[in-house]
């Protein structure tokens, strides 16, 4: 039971394999020529597994100790999972000691396969999912590792490598725009952005900015759901 679903699992995450490692280099090299030793970025990634937290977490360790700050960053960067554990709510249903490990590994990209994947009749759903969050840690912690460890050896300068966090999110961005056939939450996420940035300045308009997009798209979620409505 648990080989037949492994098996079934893996072709799925093949895909993440190659992004996970790649960001995974690159975030434990940016940990290491940031001054960390390899076993930040190794605890970290598999502790945190969250990839954009952990890139903005080399900048909270590097700064003064601010903890409320850094709880408030925290919940807001990661408050997305509170609408993915919402919606699989039902599916985690009777799956036991699984669930637990589930919950604690359901990012992005796992949530995506666990959440539209075809499982086939003969394979138990809840190894089936338990596999694919379990490749996807794996894929992120090992990346991450190794990523730390070769950084000692790299002699290039690295001055541009933690503007692969801004490429991620530019490319999801992107992603995001191209399925969407109307834009209002990205433009509200631009704008918002845009004025906080006048506002508050570089250093201090993330907070106000997360915030602010979370309170005027909570306040125009019922025209959103019924722009999607309309449109399906």
């Amino acid at each position: 039971m648990k080989r037949k679903a492994l098996k079934a699992a893996f072709p799925y995450t093949i895909p993440i394999f190659a992004g996970f490692w790649f960001l995974g280099l690159a975030y434990g090299i940016y940990m290491n020529v940031s001054g960390f030793s390899f076993v930040y970025p190794m605890i970290m990634s598999l502790v945190i597994f969250g990839g954009s937290l952990e890139f903005v977490a080399v900048s909270m360790l590097l700064s003064p100790f601010a903890p409320v700050q850094t709880l408030v960053m925290t919940l807001l960067i990661q408050a997305r999972h509170l609408f993915y554990g919402i919606s699989m709510l039902e599916k985690f249903k009777n799956m036991g000691w699984k669930k637990f490990y589930l919950i604690f590994g359901m990012c992005d990209e796992t949530f995506s396969i666990n959440y539209t994947a075809d499982i086939p009749k003969d394979v138990d759903r809840g190894w089936f999912m338990f596999f694919v969050t379990l490749h996807n840690h794996f894929y992120w912690v090992s990346g991450a590792t190794i990523g730390g460890l070769l950084g000692s050896l790299i002699h290039f300068d690295t001055d541009g490598i933690s503007f692969v966090m801004t490429s991620m999110f530019v490319v999801i961005f992107m992603e995001q725009w191209m399925k969407e056939k109307h834009h209002i939450s990205a433009y509200i996420g631009l704008l918002v952005s845009a004025a906080c940035l006048i506002l508050f300045g570089a250093d201090s308009f993330m907070l106000p900015t997360m915030a602010a997009i979370i309170a005027l798209l909570a306040a125009s979620r019922r025209k959103l759901e019924k722009l999607e409505v309309n449109e399906s």
